[in-house]
């Protein structure tokens, strides 16, 4: 695709195979200050990960690049055809220098759609194009700044969530931290049984090895164990100051020994050690038990809005957990063996982008 319209921008769609051109986005995104999840990088681990095809558009300027649109190409037989900004991502959208490039990207984006039979285009972030359905009532992010000492940072806490990180604290679990297949196997374990017990499927576990692979020593995986028994672990990325969290579960048996609160707290510490200066929480669906959990522990909600474009005559794409829909599949997917659920799931999953 190349599209020159009257602004001067031209719009083509990022070649994999030039490392240059890649090199060229990724550059762009660092001089943008853009989320990790409009990196190059985020898309090739996802499609390595889970095989749903990373895309991107670029506009550029007399040989400038002006602005970057991240694609995920999601093919589902359950969930249809999409394009989203960026698949398995929380954040994405269009990053341009300019209103012009944003508007040209957008276009493009549609008829991108259009010619590959995707009944939609998501953006999670970003500017929403005019015409596009926006919403920034579904979905909150939480990020506050990182304390300046270990007891500082549990002060921090509201004295009810801090009482539930000291007796995490008390029980004297061991924590690690690491990259190596022992962690990817204790956070897969962890992290399967947390997402059934929600009745939701879970990702490959390819997804966490990619991304891992991916992003190097920007990111790695925080266990808490007892003994030999995996109780909490976390999957987390570093970026732009931040620590982020971002696939994190327990077994049931970490409730009662708080270790999911000892889990962050632990992260928290680590992270203000090798440098970071914030705690970015994720998001969380509002008014959902994680929003609840997030708030307890003095984080303030702030919206995430997001756009969808639908083509015409296509029905918009439905993967909310929450929806009247989904609730019968969930109760039943809560009660699957957990072997059935970790086989099944990725499948599943591979369509949740």
């Amino acid at each position: 695709m190349n599209a020159p319209v009257r602004t001067g921008h031209e719009v083509h769609r990022l070649d994999w195979r030039d490392a240059g051109e890649v090199r060229r986005i990724e550059g762009f995104v660092a001089e943008q200050r853009a989320s990790l999840f409009h990196s190059p990088a985020w898309l090739r681990a996802v499609e390595a990960g889970t095989g749903q095809r990373a895309a991107g558009l670029l506009s550029e300027r007399r040989g400038v690049v002006t602005g970057w649109l991240p694609l995920t190409e999601v093919r589902s037989a359950l969930f249809g055809k999409a394009l989203v900004s960026s698949g398995f991502g929380v954040g994405g959208g269009i990053c341009a220098e300019t209103p012009e490039a944003a508007r040209v990207l957008a276009r493009a984006a549609e008829t991108h759609a259009a010619r590959g039979g995707f009944a939609g285009i998501e953006l999670r972030g970003g500017p929403i194009p005019q015409g596009w359905d926006c919403r920034d009532d579904r979905h909150c992010g939480f990020e506050r700044p990182l304390a300046e000492s270990d007891e500082a940072e549990l002060t921090a806490i509201p004295r009810k969530a801090r009482a539930e990180v000291r007796k995490g604290l008390g029980f004297g679990h061991r924590v690690t931290i690491g990259r190596g297949p022992g962690d990817l196997a204790a956070h897969y374990a962890c992290y399967s049984a947390s997402v059934r017990n929600l009745g939701t499927p879970v990702f490959p576990r390819g997804l966490f090895r990619a991304m891992l692979e991916a992003f190097g020593h920007s990111s790695d995986i925080l266990t808490v164990w007892d003994g030999e028994t995996p109780l909490a672990s976390v999957l987390s990325f570093y970026h732009d100051g931040a620590v982020m969290p971002f696939w994190g579960g327990g077994v049931l048996a970490a409730r009662a020994a708080r270790a999911n609160e000892r889990m962050y707290y632990e992260l928290m510490l680590y992270a203000r050690r090798q440098g970071m200066t914030r705690f970015d929480f994720g998001r969380s669906k509002t008014g959902s038990g994680p929003f609840a959990f997030k708030k307890n522990w003095g984080f303030a909600p702030a919206p995430l809005t997001y756009g969808a474009w639908t083509a015409p005559g296509a029905a918009p794409r439905n993967i909310d957990p929450t929806d009247a829909g989904y609730s019968r599949k969930i109760e039943l997917w809560k009660k699957l063996p957990l072997p059935i659920a970790n086989t099944v799931g990725p499948w599943i999953a591979r369509g949740l982008a």
